[in-house]
């Protein structure tokens, strides 16, 4: 059994926090038995937008994370307060949504509490909890904070009421990666089988960032296909190289006009994948069936298709740039980059992820110009590699440096984009890691 006492003397920094901040705020004493729950952010390596149109990506876990601690209650209430901030606590039952603000850490909570009653409750009698969490996670930076406190958020709430043993979860999910797929659908408020769906967080996205968290290995690059979501291989992480991210201190928020940007790159790929299917009478149901259609010399082919399936309405969102991103990436780019670090060939990776990043700002219409410099400028300062991660419109960039030089390189790289954008610099930055381990769940 693990007791509050237990965490608060926990070695883990920002667990000892949480643990203290549910003992202060919320008068747990030190003998109660607690859930503790860590889970990762994570780095998309490669695989730019593409988990949601049934692509593959290349993904690992960073050495930062939530750390979150749950006492279980004997009434439906949850309290919950993040990193002890007691003027934030909120309180809300099963099936509630506070009040909030735009963007603001209780939608992703309450949206997980809410989807657990719809699905869990006529077989659970639901308890709620007390709960206390904390993260070393840049916010709104592309390591998908958001995602990363919804896993948690699920992993307390089932780990208090042992929804893993109900029925409907057993029949539905029996593995680590049909959990990421059910929390994909949570936060995109789509059904999972007879799991029905109910609102989320508002964005178009897929399973790829829960899948990250729960299913990836500490020192391996991990790659999977999507929708449905399956395993394709691991190959270690090069042990002469780390990765140094660079958080731009541009926020790539998903709330308001933010989302409707985001959101458009997933809209787009549903309109080519539709032209396509006109303009053919095929029944494709994302980009990657279109791939599968046409094979690895049909580029051209799906293009004309798509062009000729298009309607008016589609003139501004270049569909055929769409799936020339996705199938570039996909289909030619993903491959050759895994095959070389698997032969131990990192010095062929550079040319192939520059061409991944080139073809997000051409295809995916979603960088700015601080995502373009730190690109540039670690390819510049001898990055073996670089390329921007995650939704886009601000966010993080990744340079895979020589591990022995990845201190200095980061003070260098910090120091070329504080002369370039002063006033972005203030709120970004720089920190190393290599894959780091998955989510991790401490209880009885």
């Amino acid at each position: 059994m693990v007791c509050l006492c237990d965490l608060l003397g926990s070695g883990d920094a920002l667990m000892a926090r949480s643990a203290s901040a549910l003992e202060r705020l919320f008068a747990r004493s030190g003998q109660e038995p607690v859930i503790g729950v860590y889970v990762p952010g994570r780095v998309e390596f490669l695989g730019k937008h593409t988990d949601y149109a049934g692509g593959r990506s290349l993904l690992m876990t960073v050495n930062r994370g939530f750390r979150l601690v749950a006492a279980p209650r004997q009434d439906k209430t949850l309290r919950v307060v993040a990193d002890g901030n007691e003027k934030d606590a909120q309180e809300f039952r099963y099936g509630q949504m506070p009040a909030h603000e735009p963007g603001h850490w209780v939608n992703y909570v309450a949206t997980v509490a809410r989807r657990v009653e719809r699905n869990f409750s006529a077989r659970a009698d639901l308890r709620g909890a007390d709960i206390a969490f904390a993260s070393d996670l840049p916010i709104a930076a592309g390591m998908s904070s958001s995602s990363a406190l919804m896993v948690a958020t699920f992993l307390a709430i089932s780990a208090t009421n042992r929804l893993d043993r109900t029925p409907d979860y057993r029949r539905q999910i029996t593995s680590p990666v049909e959990l990421a797929e059910y929390l994909g659908c949570v936060e995109n408020g789509q059904s999972f089988g007879p799991l029905t769906g109910e609102a989320g967080v508002g964005t178009f996205g897929g399973s790829e960032d829960h899948t990250s968290m729960l299913c990836c290995k500490a020192g391996m690059l991990s790659q999977f296909s999507f929708a449905p979501a399956n395993f394709e291989r691991e190959i270690a992480f090069p042990r002469q190289a780390e990765l140094v991210i660079a958080s731009s201190g541009v926020h790539a928020v998903k709330t308001g006009p933010a989302m409707e940007l985001y959101n458009r790159a997933s809209i787009r790929a549903r309109r080519a994948c539709q032209a396509y299917d006109r303009a053919t009478g095929a029944d494709c149901r994302h980009l990657r069936e279109i791939a599968a259609r046409v094979g690895p010399e049909g580029l051209l082919e799906a293009l004309e298709a798509i062009r000729r399936g298009a309607e008016p309405a589609d003139g501004e969102l270049d569909l055929p740039g769409r799936f020339e991103q996705f199938f570039r990436e996909d289909q030619q780019i993903i491959p050759a980059v895994g095959d070389a670090l698997a032969a131990g060939q990192i010095e062929r990776i550079g040319e192939l992820v520059d061409a991944s990043h080139a073809g997000a700002a051409r295809g995916l219409q979603n960088q700015v110009p601080q995502t373009n410099f730190l690109q540039k400028s670690a390819r510049e300062l001898g990055a073996l590699a670089a390329s921007y991660f995650g939704a886009g419109f601000g966010g993080s960039v990744w340079a895979m440096v020589e591990k022995d030089r990845a201190e200095a390189f980061a003070d260098e790289w910090r120091q070329t984009y504080t002369r370039q954008f002063p006033e972005d610099a203030q709120r970004s930055e720089f920190f190393s890691s290599r894959p780091g381990r998955p989510a991790e769940l401490l209880q009885d």
